[in-house]
């Protein structure tokens, strides 16, 4: 692609994969698929959880919140990646960027936190089971939701907008098929010290942090389990924690790779899949990972399916 076509315009070019032609066309049709399991999965996690009062509990009251969160992460980035996919045209508006690029650290520093606040709720609920629904209080299990979302919104506010207020010389030419924040920072034409080491010091204490609070958490509920007597007790408790931490050990694990590692580690083509990874492969995953681990969330999802059938078949009914 000849990118000095695109220097003179408004807003920003996403380069994404236009080396590989070939290769955006598949990616079109993967993506579309990753994102419409996203879709249906979340929505139907959501509905279920909503409607059956059997899991108005905070386990899955916070399980909701994840699945709402991954609806509006993948919502905010796989749209605008599928028109650059489809089409000859790569550019995004300049107001469009900067949404994409405030709502994704917004949303990608809350999933770091709810994490850690969901590890924390099954610590509650396996250690101190006699206790849990007087420690994990509706009133409770709202303000640690709140503090995640309003603590992430400003750590996106504070990053993302040091990062806009580098100078950038015209350069419009982003080496991603997303606005992220490490993308924008390399099209600055000055020193970035100050704006990278702020990146590294806040992704300590929202990537690091959280994930230390997981493993300790996990730690104690470990010897928990090992202490029970119960086989169906322990049955059950492994379900439930296995499937957090198969979504803690995606999650993290990528975005670790992609965040805390040296500059130069990777190559830029590695970054994007990785960054492709977590954004559009994990959200798909997280329900079939929770529903196919958790009873009552299947037969929550069965009730579901039941209720949908037969609203169906009422409305054929009437329309013959």
């Amino acid at each position: 692609m000849d990118q000095s076509n695109y220097s003179s315009l408004r807003g920003f070019i996403l380069l994404g994969f236009t080396d590989h032609p070939k290769l955006e066309a598949m990616l079109s049709g993967v993506v579309t698929i990753f994102y419409l399991i996203t879709l249906v999965g979340n929505t139907a996690i959501i509905l279920a959880t909503l409607l059956d009062s059997h899991l108005h509990t905070p386990m899955f009251f916070f399980l909701r919140n994840l699945s709402f969160l991954d609806l509006c992460f993948t919502t905010s980035i796989i749209p605008q990646m599928l028109v650059n996919l489809w089409g000859p045209d790569k550019s995004i508006s300049w107001g469009g960027c900067i949404v994409q690029l405030y709502v994704y650290m917004w949303l990608g520093s809350t999933e770091c936190l709810l994490l850690a606040v969901m590890s924390y709720d099954r610590f509650t609920a396996i250690c101190k089971p006699l206790h849990y629904l007087v420690i994990m209080s509706p009133h409770l299990c709202l303000r640690m939701i709140t503090t995640v979302w309003g603590i992430s919104l400003a750590n996106s506010v504070v990053l993302c907008t040091l990062t806009l207020h580098l100078p950038r010389c015209g350069n419009n030419i982003l080496d991603h098929f997303l606005c992220e924040l490490p993308a924008m920072v390399r099209l600055a034409c000055v020193d970035t010290t100050t704006v990278e080491l702020s990146v590294f010091a806040l992704g300590i204490v929202f990537v690091l942090t959280p994930l230390m609070l997981i493993l300790i958490s996990y730690g104690y509920i470990a010897q928990a389990m090992l202490l029970m007597k119960s086989k169906v007790g322990q049955r059950k408790a492994i379900n439930t924690c296995g499937s957090h931490l198969t979504v803690v050990s995606i999650f993290y694990g990528t975005i670790i790779y992609m965040y805390l590692r040296p500059g130069n580690s990777a190559s830029q083509d590695q970054g994007k899949f990785l960054t492709l990874f977590y954004t559009i492969v994990t959200p798909s995953l997280n329900p079939l990972i929770y529903t196919l681990r958790n009873k009552d969330m299947k037969d929550a999802l069965k009730k579901l399916m039941r209720v949908e059938h037969k609203a169906t078949k009422k409305r054929r009914n009437w329309r013959s």
